[in-house]
């Protein structure tokens, strides 16, 4: 008791206008005041919660960055330049970006650089590469510090759904880097020892089966706001209309980027192409439900409740 009023007096020990530094910061953050703008560092980055929000290809971004191993996709400029881009998971030694001697640019999508918007810091470096690209330098492109203010993939890409490669190894970096010593075909054969199987759907956007050798899986990547998607996933499952194969599970949920990505048990030798039929059936029952607005039932919201508590947050 004596503590917290002792805290309680040293808050109130200010002027008039002053804030104390454990009260809320005045910018809204949610964050005290000496770990927000009143820090001796300055605040924190800002946080957007939906970095790729707007882009076509959104929900297979927050997958890629999140959940694929190795795939490609070529990108479109905006400003329409016939500068070779190609969009990867990852490239050797988590570099940012490569600029190859022909001037070829790939960005890496699984690189965190913790400055509050991933749009943005991708965008960064895209640029920075793009400029490495122009002077005729090549190389690895990297990103240090806070880019601050500037374009993000949603001003730099021309939008439109990506095609995808996803691909059985790491054998790729080779293609995308130059190699003349051997080491990328090297690296990428140890990273491969710690890969995992997956394939993208074909039927529907954003699905991907995957080998994690204990079990199966498919994880979808939604872009539906959390609540209505979590209404109408407690519906199918409360009526048993949840399943995405035969003896499938729906286990839980990633919660990445601000979109949520259910996630289902499979059983073991299920494979990918079983599922093409049945994910195109599960999208319609969930258009279904999704539409249906009439208040869940007590069966209904024991479900949801228990679905919500099965969610783990990506970073």
């Amino acid at each position: 008791m004596a503590k917290r009023s002792r805290t309680k007096a040293r808050d109130q020990q200010t002027t008039p206008g002053e804030v104390g530094p454990r009260q809320p910061c005045p910018c809204g953050s949610g964050r005290r005041y000496k770990a927000c703008h009143g820090s001796p560092d300055g605040p924190p980055p800002v946080f957007v919660r939906r970095p790729f929000e707007g882009l076509a290809s959104e929900c297979d971004l927050v997958a890629l960055r999140e959940l694929v191993p190795a795939a490609t996709a070529p990108l479109t400029l905006r400003d329409g330049g016939d500068r070779e881009v190609l969009l990867a998971t990852l490239l050797p030694g988590a570099a940012p970006a490569y600029v190859g001697a022909d001037g070829r640019v790939v960005l890496a999508l699984q690189v965190l650089h913790g400055f509050g918007d991933p749009s943005r810091d991708l965008g960064a470096v895209l640029t920075d590469a793009l400029a490495y690209a122009e002077a005729g330098d090549s190389g690895t492109v990297g990103l240090t510090s806070d880019p601050g203010e500037g374009p993000r993939l949603q001003d730099l890409l021309a939008d439109g759904p990506l095609d995808i490669t996803v691909h059985p190894t790491f054998g790729y970096w080779a293609d995308v880097v130059d190699d003349e010593s051997g080491a990328v075909a090297a690296a990428a054969e140890q990273a491969d020892a710690q890969m995992t199987p997956t394939r993208r759907l074909e039927s529907v956007t954003a699905a991907y089966w995957t080998d994690v050798r204990t079990k199966e899986h498919l994880r979808w990547a939604m872009p539906q706001p959390e609540d209505e998607l979590l209404d109408a996933l407690a519906r199918l499952h409360a009526a048993g209309a949840d399943e995405v194969a035969e003896g499938s599970r729906l286990v839980g949920m990633f919660r990445a980027h601000g979109l949520l990505t259910p996630v289902w048990d499979l059983p073991s030798g299920t494979g990918a192409d079983v599922l093409e039929e049945a994910a195109t059936a599960f999208a319609a029952r969930l258009d279904d439900a999704l539409a249906e607005s009439t208040p869940l039932t007590t069966e209904q919201r024991s479900v949801r409740s228990a679905l919500a508590g099965r969610q783990v947050t990506i970073r």
